[in-house]
């Protein structure tokens, strides 16, 4: 009976300076199942691996050019997880012992081998492997949800993202993540950060929205002393920052046309120029860039130059808003609770069947950023036990504006026929009004980000200026 389940691929590299013996082994390994493949010494077995990822490796302790024991150490080395059973002959009992000790050896075997001795190790090798690939996967799924539960998610869209994930962060490519503010472009961000072989250097965000024309430059390039007033010394940019890890360019379409211009011969050529420096600074840094707008769009406006877009637009990550993804409410709001509660050292369990009918009623138009505000607020007033309809924002779930706080407040009226754009536009603006324009205030109300309001904000202006 074959100890390889029916179409599971089960490889073995045997590593051995006797032709007979790899020949015998590999004939014997075959016959029940397992793939074989054969090294001659260490260095060929180090070379094999390459194309053949062995599950289980099966070698000799005593051979030229590079013996098991160094084998072994080379494997320690690289963090490799794939179980190793050690042949030895009488008189290297004490050896075998050690290297298992040292050397993190998974057993070893006297020469002549017992054919059955040698099947059940494999096998219970095997299981080791295949229980440290499950648990390694797991803990990538679990890197992906994010510290907070933002990227918490069950359904297709986000299945979808996670696999996007899964497949660009191991490489070096430029990421371009889209989506609407709220939905956790730069929690997909660090996720890609600490999946990639970056993971342990430096993450550096720079919000290209937040900043002056007057001191984008100097935030991504630095600057030398005196290169302008103010400069009072030396400072290193936002590129030498992350040197060894990755940037990521929050807002990019928001950055001024003459600093893109920059960029792009920075991504070019992996060079920066401090602002009145005369070198330039050889950096390796990742790039990923986000953006809550249409790209398309502001090409179109004049706002993105069309090179830095082929640039950076190389591996897209859409992010879906939460209207569109209702099916993982419930299991996002348990993530956000459960981090709430260590936050405010509340109890909370759960929420009340009526709570979640009313969440999957409402629009999200502040996306996972806006429920979670929504249940910190509850969490707050619940304390421990059940969110109830209480517990949130008055006037969450379609009452009036007017609600939410003191004094009456003039409806809104929209004609049949105004856009989505519009309307939010007049919601917003209407809301800046009731508040006596203080923004934070307003923000909290319309259940988005500060960011978000002053980008919407931005965008009006700009509207104004062109008619």
């Amino acid at each position: 009976m074959s100890s390889v389940a029916p179409g599971e691929i089960t490889r073995v590299l045997i590593v051995d300076d006797e032709p007979n013996q790899r020949r015998g082994l590999a004939g014997m390994i075959s016959g029940w199942g397992f793939v074989a493949e054969t090294a001659a010494d260490g260095q060929e077995a180090l070379d094999k691996l390459q194309e053949f990822p062995a599950q289980v490796l099966l070698t000799d302790l005593m051979m030229p050019r590079m013996d098991g024991s160094e084998l072994l150490r080379r494997l320690k080395a690289q963090e490799s997880r794939i179980p190793v059973i050690v042949i030895t002959a009488f008189g290297n009992i004490e050896t075998a012992v050690a290297t298992i000790h040292d050397l993190g050896a998974f057993w070893f075997m006297e020469k002549p081998i017992q054919a059955q001795a040698l099947r059940v190790l494999l096998e219970r090798a095997v299981t080791q492997s295949r229980l440290a690939e499950e648990k390694e996967r797991l803990q990538r799924q679990l890197s992906y949800q994010g510290i907070t539960g933002d990227l918490v998610g069950s359904s297709a869209p986000m299945r979808h993202v996670f696999s996007l994930i899964r497949q660009v962060a191991p490489s070096r490519a430029v990421v371009m993540i889209t989506g609407e503010s709220g939905t956790g472009k730069e929690l997909v961000a660090r996720a890609i950060h600490r999946l990639s072989p970056r993971g342990a250097g430096p993450f550096v965000a720079v919000n290209c929205a937040a900043l002056p024309e007057s001191l984008i430059e100097s935030e991504l390039f630095g600057h030398e002393k005196g290169a302008f007033t103010g400069a009072v010394g030396r400072r290193a940019g936002c590129f030498e920052l992350a040197q060894g890890g990755t940037l990521l360019l929050d807002e990019l379409a928001e950055m001024p046309i003459g600093t893109q211009a920059k960029l792009l011969r920075v991504l070019e050529d992996s060079r920066v120029r401090r602002l009145g420096g005369s070198r330039e600074i050889t950096v390796d840094v990742r790039v990923v860039a986000s953006t809550n707008r249409s790209l398309e769009e502001a090409i179109g406006k004049g706002q993105l130059r069309e090179d830095l877009y082929y640039r950076v637009n190389v591996f897209q990550v859409a992010l879906p808003p939460l209207r569109e993804r209702l099916d993982d409410l419930a299991m996002l709001s348990e993530a956000l609770i459960a981090d709430l509660n260590r936050k405010h050292g509340c109890r909370v369990t759960g929420l009340d069947p009526e709570v979640l009918d009313k969440l999957r009623g409402h629009s999200w138009p502040g996306n996972v950023r806006e429920l979670r505000n929504a249940l910190e607020r509850a969490v707050i007033m619940a304390g421990e036990g059940t969110i109830a309809v209480d517990h949130l924002q008055p006037g969450f779930g379609g009452r009036p504006l007017a609600a939410v706080s003191r004094g009456a407040h003039p409806a809104i009226t929209l004609s049949v026929g105004s856009t989505i754009e519009q309307a939010e536009k007049e919601l917003i603006l209407h809301t800046l009004s009731y508040t006596k324009n203080n923004k934070t205030r307003a923000a909290g109300i319309l259940g988005i980000s500060l960011k978000t309001l002053f980008n919407k904000l931005k965008e009006y202006d700009a509207a104004g200026a062109e008619t």
